[in-house]
């Protein structure tokens, strides 16, 4: 049932990027991200209310507004804004680096130490992010390198929240701390949002994309991901950080008739690769896998 759930879960993550392609371009990225925030909000603020866990969102509410802004607010906009010029599948590979960034982040932060294997993680991550960007195919004409930049500063925010998660909201469960974070994120991008709301009506489209993002893309999405740390723990939970970019690729290419270059796959089995040494799921011995 678990492994059924990190499928569902790898499968709606990786259908996040399709409709923030779809969305943005009526929305713009605020707008578009204030929507999906705040309807995540919604739907999880009863539920912890119901579960009597509201008192974490008084006692923590700062490192949960620093959480909100760094794991949400930050990056799904700077995501959502290279949409409006990259694939939904090659946005959701430059998505897998964000295991490198957390370990980077641990490193120079916490002094965690990094092996070797770490190392050559970092490595083939760079690689795989260098075979991408020189995939022409995939990068629009006039596309400069500022739009993947952009992506790659999301995920460095996902590192950085992480870590900070890590020291200022240990013990704090994770509904909670989702919560919070999601209610953090509405009061910066809800106002912002509003400001940049589109002049023209957004279709019908862009209204199901945005709810779909806000109901399964994230709420649901949190409740999923919570559970399969619950059961399997962090790293392992981790481990669909493999098949987001598969599913992510896959739905471009269904629903948006998006290309598959040979640089994607290239480029995307290097980050993959680069991933599995990074979350230390690749043994030093024997070259086996780590239970």
């Amino acid at each position: 049932m678990l492994v059924v759930q990190a499928l569902l879960l790898a499968a709606i993550w990786g259908a996040s990027f399709l409709f923030m392609r779809i969305g943005a371009p009526e929305f713009g990225p605020l707008a578009l991200m204030s929507l999906r925030v705040g309807i995540a909000a919604l739907c999880l603020l009863p539920v912890l209310v119901f579960t009597r866990g509201t008192r974490a969102l008084r006692e923590h509410w700062r490192p949960m507004f620093m959480v909100g802004v760094l794991n949400s607010a930050i990056p799904f906009t700077l995501l959502t804004y290279s949409t409006l010029s990259l694939t939904a599948g090659f946005t959701s590979i430059l998505n897998a680096t964000t295991p490198f960034w957390s370990a980077l982040v641990a490193y120079l932060w916490i002094g965690e130490r990094l092996g070797w294997s770490r190392l050559a993680g970092l490595a083939l991550g760079i690689i795989g992010v260098g075979v991408l960007v020189a995939d022409k195919t995939e990068m629009p004409a006039g596309t400069g390198a500022y739009v993947v930049g952009a992506a790659l500063l999301a995920t460095a925010s996902y590192g950085l929240a992480a870590n900070f998660a890590r020291q200022r909201l240990a013990g704090v469960d994770a509904l909670s701390s989702a919560t919070g974070s999601m209610l953090a994120a509405s009061a910066v991008l809800v106002p912002l949002g509003i400001w940049f709301w589109p002049a023209s009506v957004p279709s019908t489209q862009a209204w199901i994309a945005a709810v779909v993002l806000g109901v399964i893309g994230t709420a649901l999405a949190y409740i999923f991901y919570f559970r399969l740390i619950a059961r399997w723990g962090a790293t392992r939970a981790a481990t669909i950080t493999f098949l987001i970019p598969v599913f992510g690729v896959g739905w471009g290419a269904m629903f948006l008739n998006e290309t598959i270059s040979m640089g994607m796959v290239a480029g995307g089995l290097l980050i993959l690769a680069g991933t599995s040494l990074t979350l230390g799921l690749v043994g030093t011995q024997f070259g086996k896998v780590r239970p």
